[in-house]
């Protein structure tokens, strides 16, 4: 430091007569303010109960190298408020300590061709809570450059500089990024019980967005208090309520870092096993409960991602639907094994996939992934153990959505709750949070070592397609209704494996199977809470509808994400509503109150839907009454038609006629 300068110590006794002692393992700063001279930037942090204050040292002077230094003393307010003023008089000669912003956590730190930049958090909005521990959005950001403008470095080609500031500019950190202080929203709820991981290891795993831009400072300090962890992807949270009982619902969307892109730019797999359009969604359920009752909560994981196959399409705005490009350089599929390994170890076993990608086309498309995923499974399965088989679920969304809508959707129903019996969900008893700054802790946590796993049973569905699914899942009877019965409220459910779902994109068929799975799941998390006696949930019911509106939010953010629109599962729900309303509908008028229902449930009232929906039911109406009509209804139609047609003849003679006569 500066001999200017009157610098924090943590050996300065005339500031601490009886230092306090460090803050607690589990303690976390909430709200920070930036403080400037021309040597160095100064930011205080302190707690949300404004026990504990702490200073962070930024060096200004090398505009090359990030020297960051951490006061190691605890300071109170007044200590802090002290410090300051002597920083303040050290560096009058220079302009003093100017205060430049209140923010809410550093996003990281970054360089491009001169100095290094600093992002910032400046306003924050609440968005949810996950017992007592707030969730936050980002409302605004700052870019700060770190040196003071007379030490700005000469940068050649500023031009460059200029144009990657803005390309970073671009990113709009107010638009699906979340974070929390207390709570990992980058793990899942099974994972924040059990492993109990803080610190680096948290900021190392795939679905922290800002991992890079935070390196430089997690390494300097070794610690994680100035930095938050931001995830992209989605947050939703509601209050509903079942039979007067109250509970939130929770559905978070975490997309992975790694292999990231745009679709069209990133399909597949790379040789790392990452795929593209990797995202874990996550369904929490529990209890809406006073403040300091210990609470009931579940939670139940998915994935989705590309076909981890080496693969890829030529964009072209002439065609729609470019052909798709098969690699064959891994023959091993040793990619599609290490994918499947990464499952396995971040989820544990079994892995379900559920691939949704047609069958047969007139010009096969889809149908070479297909065939190609399905080799692939057949070859990794040769050298894992039968308990461990990957099981392959080929189910052609598009054939099935092209019959009764009501059968499609009820099978595809029992085909998530086939998947759920395998993998089980989340669920346990956890106290409450330590004024909303301890971590989570469950009632049963002694047990949660040799945990009570949900069942799994073994089976052979470890390649089959949609025909063999359909005809053994087209009964009444399976085991998903099993889940949750004869177990206590207060024992412990754990999930082990996943559910995978693809279908090309892995955004609108996918989003639809996604939906189902987490009806299917919704209803056994709802029966073990004891808020619900049943633990199924008819399609037609309230709630159903209520979850298809957090899904259907969900689906458009993600592929506005990675498609750069939103999604299109709107139309091949509004296919589906056209088939049920067309299910003993004898009259226009009650088919039109039928049409207006659906689009009510699915709260799609605009106008362009009304009008598409509409146009399609008169189409298939008359053409059901055209191939229904008996002989002399046929005859009758034809007379009108052609009297019809004679009577157009007549009014153009006369239109003619009186044409003529003008003419003289």
């Amino acid at each position: 430091m500066a001999s200017s300068e009157n610098e924090p110590s943590s050996h300065s006794s005339s500031v601490l007569e009886e230092p306090l002692s460090p803050p607690p393992a589990n303690a976390f700063m909430h709200k920070f303010r930036l403080y400037e001279t021309q040597s160095n930037f100064y930011m205080i942090g302190r707690d949300k109960r404004r026990t504990y204050w702490r200073v962070l040292k930024i060096d200004r002077l090398d505009p090359s190298e990030l020297n960051i230094q951490e006061d190691s003393t605890t300071y109170t307010e007044c200590e802090c408020s002290d410090l300051l003023k002597r920083i303040h008089e050290g560096n009058k000669s220079t302009g003093g300590l100017k205060f430049i912003t209140t923010c809410y956590g550093i996003v990281g730190f970054i360089k491009f061709l001169g100095p290094y930049y600093m992002l910032l958090i400046t306003k924050r909005r609440q968005i949810g809570a996950i017992c007592g521990h707030t969730v936050y959005a980002v409302s605004k950001s700052a870019m700060i450059p770190l040196p003071n403008s007379t030490v700005q470095p000469s940068i050649s080609n500023a031009k460059n500089e200029n144009r990657y500031k803005k390309l970073l500019s671009m990113v709009d950190l107010t638009k699906d990024f979340f974070f929390s202080y207390s709570y990992h929203v980058m793990c899942s709820l099974q994972k924040n019980l059990c492993n109990n991981e803080t610190g680096q290891v948290l900021y190392e795993t795939m679905f922290v967005w800002n991992e890079f831009l935070t390196r430089g400072i997690r390494n300097h300090l070794q610690n994680t208090l100035w930095t938050v962890a931001l995830v992209y992807g989605f947050f939703m949270q509601a209050a509903l309520s079942l039979s007067g009982r109250e509970f939130k619902l929770t559905l978070i969307a975490r997309r992975s870092r790694h292999y990231a892109g745009t679709r069209y730019l990133k399909r597949g797999v790379n040789e790392k096993g990452r795929v593209a359009n990797d995202v874990e969604t996550e369904q929490i359920v529990f209890e809406d409960v006073p403040e300091g009752i210990p609470t009931q909560i579940s939670s139940v994981v998915q994935n989705r991602g590309s076909i981890p196959l080496f693969w890829s399409q030529e964009t072209s705005r002439l065609n729609l639907k470019p052909d798709i490009i098969l690699s064959k350089k891994d023959q091993n599929y040793e990619a599609t094994r290490l994918h499947f390994e990464n499952l396995a170890n971040r989820y544990g076993n079994p892995i379900i996939i559920l691939n949704l990608i047609k069958t047969h086309e007139k010009k096969p498309r889809e149908s070479i992934l297909r065939a190609e995923f399905a080799n692939a499974i057949d070859f990794i399965n040769k050298n894992l153990s039968e308990e461990n088989h990957l099981r392959f679920l080929h189910w052609d969304l598009h054939k099935h959505s092209r019959s009764r809508a009501t059968n499609a959707l009820i099978l595809l129903g029992k085909v998530a709750a086939y998947a759920l019996t395998l993998t089980g969900f989340f669920y346990c008893q956890v106290t409450p949070a330590f004024g909303c700054e301890g971590y989570l802790r469950c009632l049963s946590s002694e047990n949660m070592e040799n945990g009570n796993f949900s069942p799994q049973r073994h089976s052979n569905y470890d390649n089959k397609d949609a025909d063999y699914l359909e005809e053994e899942l087209s009964g009444d009877n399976n085991d998903a209704s099993n889940i949750a019965n004869g177990r206590s409220v207060k024992s412990l459910m754990f999930q082990k494996g996943v559910l995978r779902t693809n279908c090309i994109d892995c955004l609108d068929r996918t989003n639809v199977a996604q939906y189902a799975y987490g009806l299917a799941a919704l209803g056994h998390q709802l029966h073990v809470l004891g808020v619900a006696d049943n633990p199924k949930i008819d399609l037609d019911s309230p709630l159903a509808d209520d979850l298809m509106g957090f899904y259907e939010r969900m689906g458009d953010t993600l592929a506005h994400q990675y498609g750069g629109s939103a999604a299109h599962n709107k139309a091949l729900i509004l296919q589906l509503a056209i088939a049920m309303v067309q299910i003993d509908v004898d009259n226009m008028s009650f088919a039109c109150c039928k049409i207006f229902e659906v689009l009510l449930l699915i709260g799609l009232f605009q106008r362009k839907y009304i009008t598409m929906m509409l146009m399609q039911f008169l189409l298939q109406e008359m053409v059901k009454q055209h191939c229904e009509m008996e002989s002399h209804e046929e005859k009758l139609h034809k007379l009108v038609l052609q009297s019809k047609i004679n009577e157009t003849k007549d009014h153009m003679k006369r239109k003619a006629s009186e044409i003529e006569k003008t003419r003289f």
